[in-house]
This record gives structure tokens, C-alpha cells and sequence, in this order.
């Protein structure tokens, strides 16, 4: 008699709606093409909850995708949502011999996943990846999770968590690159500063201009491009207008991944200026690329090779003026963590292992 594939439920507030959507969530694409090369037996179905728009299933690389069509509506809707989740849940759980649950964020998705592992005595773990460790998110006490089902991306969240919520993440499972998706690397460092990510606030885009303008006085001709999207855009673009830095920081919006990767390996530095980080995959993109990385978060709480932490944006300008104009400074590859590793951690807490 065939042995039935054992399966492991990802529950996730989105979910890229096709194998070309490559800027929806890239970290998580890359942890589930892992683990699909490393545990060839394993089937891995998806439940994602409020992204993408549809509401029929569908396959990505192989993969089950059980959309919800939650749509980031209001209360009523999610509670719909959460009533859809635990009957796809259930429906799962008994035509599926389910080997685990694992819940991206802290949030909605570990709620449903910690309640339904409990009642069916599933093991569930939660990865905390990011503004999911933060005090205002209310989930954790209605969720009341152990410490030991508790997976933090980066000892910066496990002990941001304990802060704000009194329990520390018992596992510390870092954010990881598939070097094999890279290009060849670039000897031509044309770019001076990249930022990639959302135009919000919390990426405090404008301290990238303020930081582009004090350098301008001693480099003329930096060239600084911005790849993202968001609200903060118009007003960004006028700060360029009012510093009269359209010669030099071009607003460039969202990007193919590959093509990210590609302007990655062109410049000398990532500038990221983010007020608060779980773990960046942009930043750990842009080391493998061989940029340097200069950033106000210090994720891993210790030295990272080609990594430079500042403390304000005038430090951030010194360390960069010193890059740029250092001929002789190293350009490369870091590669910092492979999700290989991560999804291997990750499987070994849920005690499998194909067979």
C-alpha cells in the first residue's frame, strides 16, 4: 500500500496570484520553493486569506493555493474570512494527513492556526516576521501563544517581542536568499545609493533625500535611484523638486524582482533607511549582490560583513561618503543566511524528514 504524503498548511495574509507576480512577499516564495526542492515528498497546500483578489484555487510551482478572497475588508468580512479559514481548515485536515501549520505574522492567520492545531492537536508555529512583534498588535493576547511555538526572523524581533508582550520566541529562524536566483556579478558600480521598498512612512524615504543632499556638496554628480511604490510619492517627489535633486535621485516605482536584482548589482550602496525592521530581504539581496548595506536596524544584534549600522542620518551620510569615494573598498558577495538552511530549522521542528 502507498504511504500518504505527509502535508504541511501555510496560513498567510497573501499570497502571489501567479508565478509571475515576483514582488508579492519574495521571502515567502523563496522559503516554499525550498522546502518543495529539499522535501520532495512533502505537500505544502496555502491558505492565504486576504490576497489575491479570486476566489479560485489554483497552482503555483506546484503548489495548492487556497484563496479566501478576504480583500482587507472591515469586521464583517473578516470574521466571514476567519469562518471560510476553519472550514478550509477542516476540510484539509480530513482529506490530508497534515503534518503541521505554520502561520506567517503573529496575526489573524496564527489566531485560526493556533485554535484549530489545539482543538485537532496539530503541532503550529508561528513565524513573527516583522510589525507583528510590535506592542499595538492586540492578536498576541487574544492568541496567547507558547514561547516554544514562537519563531522569530531575527533576534531584533525575538527581543522586540519580549518587550512589548512577555514571551520570548523560543526559536530564532533568520530570513534566507536562494543565492541560485541571482545574476553574475557586476563590476561596474554606476549607482551610488538604491532604495528599494514601499513608499510609507515607515521607510522614511526622506531621509534618503536629506541624505543625498547633505553628500551632494562634496560628490556633484551622485546618482541615487528609489525602486517602490506607495502614498509617500508625490510628497517625495516634491522634497527631490525643493532640494533641486531631480539630477540626481530618480523615483524609478515597482520593479520585477529580477530587474531589482539586476540594479542591485549595480550599485555601491543600499541605502535603507526604515525606522523599524524584522529582517530586511532587500538588504540581505543587496550584500549577496555585492553592494554594501548601510541601515538604522541592526537586525541580528551583532556584525554582519559589508552591513553598516548608523544611529541618525548624519552618520548614515558620513559611512557613505566614505564608500562611494573609497576606489579600493570590497564589492563582494555576502551571503549572510540560505533559506535552504532556514527551511531545514524549520521542517526539524515539526519532526519530519522524508522517508
Amino acid at each position: 500500500m502507498k504511504a500518504v504524503a505527509k502535508t504541511l498548511v501555510v496560513l498567510t495574509p497573501g499570497f502571489p496570484a501567479n508565478e509571475s507576480d515576483s514582488t508579492c512577499l519574495p521571502a515567502q516564495q523563496v522559503l516554499i520553493q525550498s522546502l518543495n526542492r529539499q522535501f520532495k515528498k512533502l505537500k505544502i497546500i496555502l491558505v492565504s486569506f486576504q490576497y489575491p483578489f479570486v476566489s479560485t484555487p489554483y497552482l503555483w510551482n506546484g503548489n495548492q493555493v487556497i484563496p479566501l478572497f478576504g480583500r482587507n475588508k472591515g469586521k464583517l468580512n473578516r470574521l466571514l474570512t476567519w469562518l471560510k479559514a476553519w472550514k478550509t481548515l477542516k476540510r484539509i485536515n480530513k482529506e490530508n494527513d497534515v503534518a503541521g501549520i505554520l502561520s506567517f505574522w503573529c496575526t489573524e492567520c496564527a489566531l485560526l492556526g493556533s485554535r484549530f492545531g489545539k482543538k485537532r492537536r496539530i503541532p503550529h508555529f508561528i513565524w513573527i516576521l516583522g510589525q507583528d512583534a510590535r506592542k499595538e498588535n492586540k492578536f498576541v493576547s487574544w492568541i496567547k501563544p507558547a514561547s516554544e511555538n514562537l519563531l522569530a526572523v531575527s533576534r531584533f524581533l525575538a527581543e522586540e517581542f519580549f518587550k512589548n508582550h512577555g514571551i520570548r520566541p523560543a526559536h530564532i529562524i533568520p530570513n534566507g536568499l536562494d543565492s541560485s536566483l541571482f545574476p553574475p556579478g557586476n563590476e561596474n558600480r554606476d549607482i551610488d545609493l538604491l532604495g528599494v521598498g514601499s513608499l510609507i512612512s515607515l521607510k522614511q524615504y526622506d531621509a534618503f533625500i536629506r541624505v543625498v543632499n547633505k553628500l551632494r556638496g562634496t560628490i556633484p554628480g551622485i546618482t541615487c535611484f528609489i525602486c517602490g511604490k506607495g502614498p509617500e510619492e508625490e510628497r517625495l517627489r516634491k522634497m527631490i523638486l525643493d532640494h533641486d535633486l531631480q539630477k540626481n535621485i530618480s523615483l524609478t516605482g515597482e520593479r520585477d524582482h529580477a530587474e531589482v536584482l539586476q540594479w542591485m548589482g549595480r550599485c555601491k550602496i543600499l541605502l535603507h533607511p526604515s525606522r523599524y525592521e524584522g529582517f530586511s530581504t532587500v538588504c540581505l539581496e543587496a550584500l549577496y549582490t555585492g553592494a554594501h548595506v548601510i541601515s538604522l536596524c541592526d537586525p541580528m544584534m551583532g556584525k554582519i560583513s559589508h552591513w553598516h549600522t548608523v544611529q541618525n542620518e548624519k552618520e548614515m551620510a558620513a559611512v557613505a561618503q566614505k564608500i562611494i569615494t573609497d576606489r579600493d573598498i570590497d564589492y563582494g558577495r555576502v551571503l549572510v543566511y540560505s533559506m535552504d538552511d532556514s527551511a531545514k530549522k524549520l521542517m526539524a521542528l515539526f519532526h519530519y524528514a522524508d522517508a
